[in-house]
């Protein structure tokens, strides 16, 4: 069979892929011992995200052990509050800390200045894009705006939405305005992340679950939306892939067809006869803690997983991230399973 490009990009495009194209989330990082030699080197994440040089070697690690149809680029979500004039910094052990927030006034709303401050993510797509194999995929992301807003309003990551619920609750324009500035640095961001050398992109919505159904329609979906159409204005022929983490199947649903972008990638929950019903592109989902175990127990899992998605345009990929005791060896066991 013929594919139109990258296998995961034809799979973006609506096409059946076998054996399906596959990457993970997280795919470089802690569980990689040549990614923890370099962390004890660059002596913080915030740096190596910042460097080019690099977040390209990093980006590259786990194509080179593992052969992937996609690299992501290395960085992190909080980079566009950074660009916003928030300082961001990583406490070991503890996680990310940001200046809270609430108001979207005194925030940066100069494109120029936002790109200025983004600009390390953009050489390293052009570095990697250099490096990288001709047939794999380069994947930019961005986190979404009401993900984003959590951590703004909280100062603090973690699953933690109760300052920004709060805040949308009780003041729902100055928060909408606060998801419009984020939506249009995020835009911008995915803009110039495609103009680098960016194959697609992901809309990270790390925490969108547990919202209300009305609640999850304003602070997810019309941003995202908002998102994808400043986009395709930009960019007609972006592939977007959308991650609204651990939503209802309903709001996986209602997200798929209301914000236009072209996959979406479903959590560890999501039922696998769900997903082979599902009309359009769909990633996921295996179970990060199955690749912790590896042996028999994800080899039935991957089969399974890959048997219920034959004939449907399907992206293999975690449920959620890679986690750090994830054996390197389980990885490429996963890969060349996959691959058989």
């Amino acid at each position: 069979m013929k594919y139109s490009g990258k296998r995961l990009i034809s799979v973006l495009e609506g096409q059946v892929v076998s054996p399906p194209p596959v990457w993970l989330m997280r795919q470089a990082g802690r569980y990689l011992p040549e990614y923890r030699a370099l962390r004890a080197k660059a002596g913080s994440f915030w740096t190596m995200c910042n460097d080019p040089d690099m977040a390209t070697e990093i980006t590259l690690q786990p194509i080179r052990r593992f052969g992937f149809d996609a690299a992501i680029i290395f960085s992190d979500i909080l980079t566009v509050p950074f660009a916003l004039g928030r300082t961001v910094t990583f406490e070991e052990n503890v996680g990310p800390r940001l200046e809270p927030v609430t108001s979207a006034e005194g925030l940066e709303r100069d494109p120029a200045i936002w790109r200025e401050k983004l600009s390390p993510a953009y050489e390293t797509l052009k570095k990697v894009r250099a490096a990288l194999p001709a047939e794999t995929t380069l994947l930019g992301f961005a986190g979404a705006p009401w993900t984003l807003a959590t951590y703004l309003a909280a100062g603090r990551g973690g699953d933690e939405q109760k300052a920004a619920k709060l805040w949308g609750y009780r003041n729902p324009e100055s928060f909408e305005g606060l998801l419009d500035l984020l939506g249009d640095c995020v835009a911008a961001h995915l803009i110039a992340q495609l103009g680098a050398g960016a194959d697609a992109v992901q809309i990270f919505d790390s925490w969108a679950s547990g919202l209300p159904a009305e609640a999850f329609a304003r602070w997810v979906v019309a941003p995202t939306k908002r998102i994808v159409d400043k986009v395709r204005a930009a960019k007609p022929d972006a592939k977007i892939i959308g991650f609204p983490r651990a939503a209802t199947l309903q709001g996986y649903e209602f997200y798929a067809r209301e914000t236009g972008v072209d996959g979406i990638s479903v959590d560890t929950a999501a039922p696998q006869d769900w997903m082979s019903d599902f009309d359009m592109p769909i990633q996921g989902n295996l179970d990060p803690l199955l690749l912790v175990t590896g042996g028999d127990a994800m080899a039935r899992a991957v089969d399974a997983l890959v048997d219920s998605m034959r004939g449907r345009p399907f992206i293999f990929n975690l449920g959620h991230g890679v986690l750090q005791e994830t054996p390197p060896e389980h990885v490429a066991a996963l890969v060349a399973r996959l691959r058989k």
